[in-house]
């Protein structure tokens, strides 16, 4: 391990340790974390959840130059790649676009076929991890941190998510998540305050979006995220992007 990337990393954990982080503001972290990481720091943006675009607009404040990425699926709603180019007009932001490595797409179709996810948790796994969480590893793997927008009231699955934390299951890097103690309510007064552009399918009853396939509607009353995978129980309803690994530690 790089000195510099080691010393990060150190800094990091003290932060963590301290306490310091989970009394801190999001714009307080991300000033921090864009502060210490610069250029090999980025926000994971689906463009399905307000919470990332909040967390784009707070980020582009701190720095116009921070970095943006989103993994394209192959199967992602339009209304998503309609945000993208607004952000990108809105913001003169590059975002980043990740996809999928072909042959592994084409050899999974050939095992569960175009919509075979339906059939089974295995299936549904083995899809995302081909089509978002490989890739994902593959682009964090040239990062030293990255930012999401997980926040504690989102899933049961969720509830204990910190501020920072070491990504253990990506290398030891440094896992951003500013907003982790906001509710929905907070997201979506920023957005407002701020005129933060949001996925249109927001206000057709898709709080959240993802894929087309594993995405729909809720009804009045509903979790939140119950139009994700909703064929699923809620406690198997993750992608594998943040799957809860070893807890913070001193090895570094």
């Amino acid at each position: 391990m790089e000195k510099s990337k080691k010393t990060l990393l150190i800094n990091a954990l003290r932060f963590i340790q301290s306490g310091e982080a989970e009394s801190s503001s999001p714009q307080e972290i991300l000033t921090w974390s864009i502060k210490n990481f610069q250029q090999d720091i980025a926000l994971s943006c689906s463009f399905g959840a307000p919470e990332g675009l909040v967390l784009l607009d707070m980020m582009h404040r701190i720095d116009p130059k921070s970095r943006v990425f989103v993994l394209d699926t192959g199967r992602m709603h339009e209304a998503a790649y309609e945000l993208i180019d607004r952000v990108r007009e809105r913001y003169d932001k590059d975002v980043e676009v990740i996809v999928p490595h072909a042959p592994d797409v084409e050899e999974m179709l050939g095992r569960v076929g175009m919509n075979g996810f339906y059939e089974s948790i295995e299936n549904r796994k083995f899809c995302c991890r081909i089509r978002k969480v490989e890739p994902m590893n593959r682009y964090l793997a040239g990062l030293d941190a990255w930012v999401t927008g997980l926040r504690r009231e989102q899933n049961v699955t969720r509830e204990s998510t910190p501020k920072i934390e070491i990504d253990r299951g990506h290398g030891d890097m440094v896992k951003v998540n500013p907003i982790a103690d906001w509710t929905h309510d907070q997201v979506m007064s920023y957005v407002e305050a701020h005129n933060v552009p949001i996925n249109r399918l927001h206000t057709e009853g898709y709080p959240t979006v993802g894929c087309a396939p594993c995405t729909r509607a809720i009804g009045p009353g509903d979790d939140i995220r119950a139009g994700r995978w909703w064929w699923e129980n809620p406690e198997t309803r993750e992608c594998g992007l943040h799957e809860i690994g070893e807890e913070q530690g001193s090895g570094i």
